[in-house]
């Protein structure tokens, strides 16, 4: 390895992105009251607070920390075409919103383009060999933006852009194949429909079925020469689902790929007590996810893996989702954050008659994506 410390890519003028008047995610108004804390469920808290923690446990201490420069334009345009982004630097002037559940306040594009920048600053990074592995703490995040149409919060497609700046700037960008593994618990239709007809990027999305969108996400969606991997999920499915998810259909599809950089869209939203899911992971659920992806960057591309951050809307528990997977991203794995909700969380998992079909569902679900 060049540099045994991960990197970390944040920036305090992205915790500032604001997205108006909402309660929940309808815009206040009729009959829709006003929150008590106001705004959407992706706020700054879950990201602030996951921060915070690591530099209350002294974690922080053991990662190389830094900012990025924003998204250059050329950077933007070569996934978004220009009519798309001068309508969202114009609205940006007075704020507003171009798609759905997407809203902005003054200077959201420049905030958009600065999260873009974390998750190229990241992927840069390693791509270079001066990290072996990052996370950039994106915001706002990035998997639902499809070239030309904003949707779920998510105006810019962060990790599509920092991954064709790599390919531009490497001397022969068609060498780079890049896996993209989604574990968000909605599904990555941005990413998808941006890297669907593409053989040179692996896109895998492991989500709740028919969460959001309601309309994409299915298994027979495979792209050009299979290379999308839809695993959709029942609602309830539990760490052991997840596992079982990783080691028959995940891990498999990567190793056929056999990337040259791995990058996670990693979302903590399947955690148990999110807002917008109900899934059941734990914290321990996101550390041995990331610890298997981990094992796999290793075995097929020397290591290179970018976590960037997308949903999770639990101001309570992504803090310690987020830790864990920070612990296991460090080769030193310093100070930890023991999950206060273990216990409770573990009593919640799927009973034996639950897992049994879920269990089925992956194995039906592994066999499909094996032909």
């Amino acid at each position: 390895m060049t540099n045994p410390a991960a990197g970390f890519f944040w920036d305090e003028r992205c915790f500032w992105f604001g997205g108006g008047n909402y309660a929940f995610t309808q815009p206040v108004g009729g009959l829709v009251q006003p929150l008590a804390a106001g705004g959407l469920p992706e706020s700054p808290e879950t990201k602030r607070r996951f921060k915070n923690l690591l530099e209350a446990t002294g974690l922080w201490s053991h990662l190389d920390t830094r900012s990025a420069p924003s998204a250059a334009w050329e950077d933007l345009a070569r996934v978004h075409p220009e009519t798309y982004l001068r309508a969202f630097q114009d609205a940006s002037k007075t704020g507003g919103e171009l798609g759905l559940r997407t809203p902005f306040g003054v200077g959201g594009f420049d905030q958009c383009a600065l999260s873009a920048g974390l998750a190229m600053g990241a992927v840069g990074a390693v791509m270079s060999g001066e990290m072996t592995r990052a996370y950039a703490l994106s915001r706002p995040p990035g998997h639902h933006c499809l070239p030309d149409w904003p949707n779920g919060f998510c105006l810019m497609a962060n990790i599509a852009i920092a991954v064709e700046a790599a390919r531009a700037a490497h001397s022969t960008p068609g060498d780079i194949k890049v896996a993209v593994l989604d574990w968000d618990v909605h599904h990555g239709n941005g990413t998808e429909a941006i890297y669907l007809d593409r053989a040179d990027t692996l896109t895998i999305s492991l989500h709740q079925e028919r969460n959001y969108p309601t309309d994409t996400g299915e298994a027979e969606v495979r792209g050009r020469d299979f290379s999308n991997v839809n695993v959709p999920l029942p609602p309830g499915a539990g760490h052991a689902t997840y596992m079982r998810a990783m080691d028959h259909i995940v891990l498999p599809a990567l190793h056929r790929f056999d990337p040259d950089l791995i990058v996670v869209a990693c979302g903590y939203d399947a955690a148990a007590i999110d807002p917008l899911s109900r899934m059941l992971a734990t914290a321990d659920t996101f550390r041995q996810m990331t610890l298997q992806v981990m094992e796999a960057a290793d075995r097929l591309c020397d290591g290179r893996l970018v976590l960037v951050h997308e949903g999770g809307y639990s101001e309570v528990y992504v803090p310690f989702c987020g830790h864990a997977v920070i612990e296991a991203l460090t080769d030193d794995p310093g100070p930890t954050a023991p999950d206060p909700f273990a216990d409770t969380f573990a009593a919640r998992q799927p009973g034996p008659r639950f897992q049994a079909m879920a269990d089925a569902w992956v194995d039906d679900l592994a066999a499909f994506h094996a032909t």
